[in-house]
């Protein structure tokens, strides 16, 4: 496992390393970062003959910056990038940024309202250009924050989905897809925000439950009268028929009749249409075409007209009485027209339901019809869906494959057309005699009087779709494109699987001749708070990453989001967790540092096997065990359990024991002392190695400390030699075993940790031999003078430690302590003896209920086990 990196002969045994007694953070981050940029560490070369590895980050809102959800993300990804860096790949961990049309027009518009104008004002060309301006001089805040958590990416390759080459590919893949009549513009029921003023997505639907009211009203009179319910008695102005179910005997007599639609002096159908539960409600519906998406296939399944009644701003633009009311105003007034009429025959408020809000502004949303651009979605989402059937593309966790095929299957048309000004324009002119030319990124757009470009621009997510490619400098061929397409592995939020990871699925499979865009997806959870609960400011329960950066350092806020990632699942995070995380970045800086101190070093090859004492041969043989457990797991992206089995072999295993282990043979010095100090500067060495991905700052300044090399950042990733020593495993396992039982039997009778007892250790018949003087250091027993009485005799795997307690306890309050602590174990062992024993009891009691039982009856067999020996080593009096 030795890294054969040129390095200066430094001789580090025996001498005090060049390290702050204390581990300081904010001292090192910055610098380090700063340093490994300008080195050129993460930077990507097309031309290499290595084996590339290509992540594509999630681009952030140029309005955006870091929060937990962020960190979260870019450590898995910065964890995976660094170790294939290590592993002699070319990355690519490739950065960027989204133009975010909606937020960034909203941004640029809030501004202006300070200064008391609107965009309307200033004109299309001269707005767009404040954008940029604005972009310039405070977008982009989340780059400086990305390097405050060590991202390790491609800085030289920074792309926007707005610059150059970014606004050609989206012009390319606009004008294929037209030309292969995969793009149509149509008239169709959309998301509408009344306050943003365009369509908008589904991603940017927000459903909450609201209080509102559900009206039931009398349409018709007598032999004709039907009752519908709304919850929007407002759209009734727009209604255009009433349907039921075909097979519902209510109404068979009214369907192809008319009747007529209160308040308006029209008269509507009633129409028969499978859509319709004939168990929900009145079984009857009114049908608003241009204000429902249901209604507005019901109205083309039976040619009915569509009258729309609310303008963009959501203000009825119909009918005297209520023309130029506010929506819900308007609701209000109808049904109050409606009651004055005797036509309410029923209200219920509150009536909570699910709402549709815009993510932006939080307006409610208007369902409404509109002429707007639409992608063919069926052929695409076929090859999407396909390329995951035939294992082209793995999702990982495998069970989430069934939400992405809940959702390609069964894709609707996608809207791309948005009315505002911030985005790509589409490329489509339109003509004075109703021609439509739709023009590529090399083609002049048709001159002339009466000819003028589209309005509306691209949804942003029709730009993100193309970010595997366009961002390598697709439609052109590239060495880029060639090189690092397809993606190794995507990594992002199950949340946005359906629509940022499905639409560059389409992208990609159909303009990349049938490559999907990245081998694997992987999919997380979201973080939330330690109790489970969503963040959000508005529960106060929001955390700004970089507060916590400040406070603990970003190595600890990267390993505890790290150590919670669990494939697909959401992750708590608490700020004591935290706190727990940078004891554990401090617990490494030092024992390395007090390791050094006592002469662990990298310097010449290790010794062979059988010149290592058996507790060096545990070590390396643990040593090559995690290596090889932490490679499957990152291959499995099981990233909570490689940094938890990390956690625990670094800490407890190599800090608390081997480090421990090693004070008396480095006490004793001669060639044993000098190979276990190679041996711990392995360890060192591989254990800083395998902890540098998720906490590379610590172990960045301790892995150079120790070697002497230039940086862990592109040193070799540890290989499994294939060394195991079950020997020395199983006689380290019986050593702790025994230091452990003499640890516990030591506090039990309330001895300080530090505190001396004289002991005889009779070890005949182990292998534990060898690690008498270590024992006795670590716990703290004295020889056996003269005179030694020993008072307490404890066997434990073989071994014996006899100890002289004789004035340190007072024996017989010892002993009645211990005797009532065993009846009461006794007593809990006989009632949970007689319960399990109880048929009665065990037919009617709950699972749970007899499990805990169980696990009662467990404890207190090892309890009456535990003080039975207590009591049997305390001295007779």
């Amino acid at each position: 496992m030795t890294d054969n990196t040129q390095r200066p002969d430094s001789g580090h045994a025996d001498r005090t390393p060049d390290l702050p007694t204390q581990y300081a953070p904010a001292d090192v981050e910055g610098p380090l970062y700063e340093r490994w940029v300008e080195r050129g560490y993460f930077e990507a070369d097309a031309k290499s003959e290595k084996e590339p590895y290509t992540i594509v980050i999630p681009p952030p809102n140029v309005t955006g910056s870091l929060h937990l959800g962020h960190a979260f993300e870019h450590t898995l990804i910065d964890s995976l990038t660094r170790r294939k860096r290590m592993q002699g790949y070319e990355v690519l961990w490739q950065p960027g940024m989204d133009h975010a049309g909606i937020a960034t027009q909203n941004v640029v518009e809030r501004e202006l309202a300070k200064e008391g104008k609107s965009r309307h004002d200033l004109g299309r060309e001269a707005f767009v250009e404040r954008v940029w301006q604005w972009k310039g001089e405070s977008g982009g805040q989340i780059s400086g924050q990305m390097r405050r958590l060590g991202d390790g990416v491609a800085w030289s390759r920074e792309r926007f989905t707005m610059d150059e080459g970014l606004s050609k590919a989206v012009q390319t893949i606009f004008k294929k897809l037209y030309d292969d009549e995969l793009i149509y513009r149509a008239e169709r029921i959309i998301n509408w925000c009344p306050r943003c003023l365009t369509a908008i997505s589904d991603i940017e639907v927000e459903y909450q439950d609201d209080d509102g009211e559900l009206v039931s009203i009398r349409y018709g009179s007598g032999d004709s009268e039907i009752v519908v319910a709304t919850t929007r008695a407002e759209t009734m102005l727009g209604d255009t028929a009433v349907a039921v179910h075909p097979e519902d005997e209510r109404y068979q007599h009214l369907v192809g009749t008319e009747i007529e639609l209160p308040l308006t002096g029209r008269r509507i159908p009633v129409v028969a249409d499978e859509h319709v539960d004939p168990e929900f409600g009145t079984g009857a519906v009114k049908v608003t075409p241009a204000h429902d998406p249901n209604d507005f296939e019901i109205g083309r399944r039976h040619d009915l007209p569509s009258l729309t009644v609310l303008d963009e701003h959501g203000v009825i633009t119909v009918h005297g009485p209520f023309l130029g009311l506010d929506r819900f105003e308007a609701r209000s007034a109808i049904v109050g027209a409606l009651r004055a009429e005797g036509r309410i025959v029923a209200e219920k408020r509150p009536y909570t339901h699910s709402v549709g809000h815009c993510s932006r502004c939080k307006t409610t949303l208007e369902p409404r019809q509109s002429m707007q651009w639409w992608v063919k979605t069926a052929p695409l989402a076929k090859a999407a869906a396909d390329a995951v059937r035939d294992g082209k593309v793995k999702i990982h966790p495998q069970e989430m494959e069934k939400r992405y095929f809940d959702w390609v299957d069964n894709l609707h048309d996608w809207c791309i057309s948005r009315q505002l000004w911030w985005g790509h324009r589409i490329p489509v002119w339109y003509g004075p005699d109703g021609e439509m030319v739709c023009v590529g990124p090399d083609e002049q757009p048709p001159a002339g009087e009466g000819w003028h470009q589209e309005t509306d621009v691209l949804d942003t997510w029709f730009s993100s779709g193309l970010w595997p490619f366009s961002t390598l400098g697709w439609p052109e061929q590239t060495e880029s494109v060639q090189k690092f397409y397809p993606n190794s592995v995507l990594v992002t939020g199950y949340d946005i699987l359906f629509f940022w990871v499905v639409r560059m699925m389409m992208f990609g499979l159909y303009a990349m001749d049938g490559t999907p865009p990245f081998h694997t997806i992987a999919l997380h959870g979201m973080v939330r708070d330690q109790f489970g609960k969503k963040m959000s400011k508005s529960f106060g329960n929001a955390v700004n990453p970089l507060d916590w950066m400040d406070k603990y350092g970003s190595d600890a806020v990267r390993f505890t989001l790290a150590r919670g990632a669990n494939p697909g699942v959401d992750v708590p995070i608490g700020e004591d967790w935290v706190q727990g995380s940078r004891n554990f970045a401090n617990k490494i800086w030092n024992a390395t540092r007090f390791a050094m101190m006592n002469g662990a070093t990298v310097e010449g090859d290790l010794p062979p096997a059988e010149q290592l004492s058996a507790t060096d041969r545990w070590i390396l043989s643990r040593l090559n065990a995690v290596v090889a457990e932490v490679d499957a797991l990152y291959d499995d992206y099981q990233f909570a359990k490689l940094s938890d089995a990390l956690f625990h072999f670094a800490w407890d295993e190599v800090f608390d024991w081997y480090v421990e282990l090693s004070k008396t043979t480095f006490q004793k010095g001669g060639p044993e002392a000098e190979a276990s100090r190679r041996v711990l500067g392995e360890v060192l060495d591989v254990t800083l190695k395998l902890l540098h991905p998720i906490v590379p700052f610590v172990t960045e300044t301790l892995w150079t400390t120790l070697t002497g090399r230039e940086s862990v950042v592109i040193a070799d990733w540890p290989k499994d030699s294939g060394f195991r020593d079950a020997a020395a495993e199983q006689e380290i396992a019986t050593l702790q075993q025994v230091v452990t039982e003499v640890r516990r039997f030591r506090s039990d009778q309330g001895l300080q940790p530090g505190q001396k007892v004289p002991a005889r250790l009779d070890l005949t018949g182990t292998a534990l031999a060898a690690h008498e003087d270590a024992m006795r250091s670590l716990l703290r027993l004295q020889p056996a003078g003269e005179g030694f009485a020993a008072t307490a005799s404890l066997p434990v795997a073989g071994a014996t430690v006899a100890l002289d307690l004789s004035g340190t306890i007072d024996v017989e309050a010892e002993r009645k302590r211990l005797t009532k602590a065993l009846a009461a174990a006794e007593k809990d062992k006989a009632q949970s003896t007689a319960k399990l024993g109880n048929e009665a009891f065990l037919a009617k009691a709950a699972e749970a209920a007899v499990e805990k039982i169980r696990k009662r009856l467990e404890t207190a067999d090892a309890d009456i086990e535990r003080i039975s020996a207590q009591l049997a080593a305390l001295p007779q009096g």
